[in-house]
């Protein structure tokens, strides 16, 4: 095991007391299928090699830091390497064949679209100067691109799109958002973005070990403005801070949270969850009387679970679903395009506005 930074060393003790007390929780707040089979290849990458590098671990960058090329989309790492390999026999590195190939197969095209999109819809910002935004380079990233200067990844992009889209449905009532409540925020970039654009307080609710990744990627950002599953998981009433305050909470410290929240926002992990789960989990966020919901997901869904389909779900949640599962809020707007996109092979990752009623 490599010698481990003060940084890890304190995220590896996060996720070591997030498991041991996961087992004794609500069946409600345990991982369903899905995360029940990714989650221990994760942790074991993580205790083999600790965190300063987690953007570059394989298992991460399956599950959980999303590419714009390989190893996500449609070809592997070592597909990719033979693809370039191929061009590279036909032409020189430099010349406009192989860079134009690249610039394609490595997703730093798609990538530049997405930030176009940010651009576009930016020249009024309401005071959210999004396409401001870089990225860090902590957790050693493999998969950003550079675009004026600032560095951006597909997670920080799936993110300033969709709340360019949120900007634009809901216009100046933006700036009286100051909190947010995440579910499943990843390795913690919505967090890095609501700290570069000003004052905002931030709850990230998510299961080990995605949480301790998060832990240990927002204290970078955030220092003594951080609070850790440490400091919180015996408190019997978490207040939601004032900003600029962050932290990231296990999913049965939730009906813990007391407050209100302007924001709340799920980017993906909901349709990796069976309807019960999500179904709580919203209950949750109504009681917090929530004032918008944005949410982005597969409008069809994720694909069931097989012996085909290891990492799938019991019933797909379909972006419909949610009209249900929010009786106390109204549809403002979905979109495709521009700030969602639609797959190759057909699946709409669509982008969902409600705001609660009365």
């Amino acid at each position: 095991m490599p010698s481990l930074s003060p940084a890890s060393s304190t995220a590896l003790r996060i996720l070591e007391q997030m498991q041991a007390d996961l087992p004794s929780q609500d069946a409600i707040y345990q991982p369903t299928n899905f995360w029940a089979q990714a989650s221990q290849p994760i942790i074991d990458e993580l205790r083999q090699h600790g965190f300063d590098a987690f953007r570059s671990l394989e298992t991460t960058r399956v599950f959980f830091v999303p590419t714009y090329g390989a190893p996500g989309g449609a070809y592997t790492r070592e597909q990719f390497e033979q693809l370039m390999a191929l061009v590279g026999s036909m032409d020189k590195p430099g010349g406009k064949t192989y860079q134009s190939l690249l610039h394609a197969l490595s997703g730093e095209l798609w990538a530049l679209a997405d930030y176009r999109v940010l651009l576009a819809s930016s020249a009024d910002d309401k005071g959210w100067p999004l396409a401001s935004f870089s990225e860090s380079d902590v957790g050693a990233p493999q998969e950003q691109f550079r675009f004026d200067g600032r560095a951006f990844s597909r997670s920080a992009l799936n993110y300033l799109n969709g709340l360019s889209f949120l900007r634009q449905q809901i216009g100046d009532e933006v700036a009286s958002i100051r909190n947010v409540l995440e579910i499943g925020g990843g390795f913690g970039t919505l967090g890095e973005i609501l700290s570069q654009l000003g004052r905002f307080s931030y709850i990230d609710v998510d299961i080990p070990p995605t949480a301790a990744v998060s832990s240990f990627y927002l204290k970078q950002q955030g220092g003594e403005h951080f609070t850790d599953y440490l400091a919180t998981r015996e408190l019997d009433v978490i207040d939601v801070p004032a900003a600029p305050r962050q932290m990231v909470l296990c999913p049965w410290q939730l009906p813990k949270v007391q407050g209100t929240i302007d924001l709340f926002v799920n980017f993906i992990s909901f349709q990796e969850m069976e309807l019960h789960v999500v179904k709580n989990y919203l209950q949750q966020v109504d009681r917090l009387q929530t004032r918008y919901v944005l949410l982005r997901n597969l409008r069809e869904g994720k694909a069931v679970k097989s012996d085909q389909v290891r990492y799938g779900v019991d019933k797909p949640l379909l972006g419909s679903d949610y009209d249900t599962l929010l009786p106390n809020y109204e549809l403002l707007a979905t979109n495709v395009y521009p700030f969602g996109y639609r797959t190759i092979d057909g699946f709409h990752s669509e982008l969902r506005l409600y705001r609660r009623r009365g």
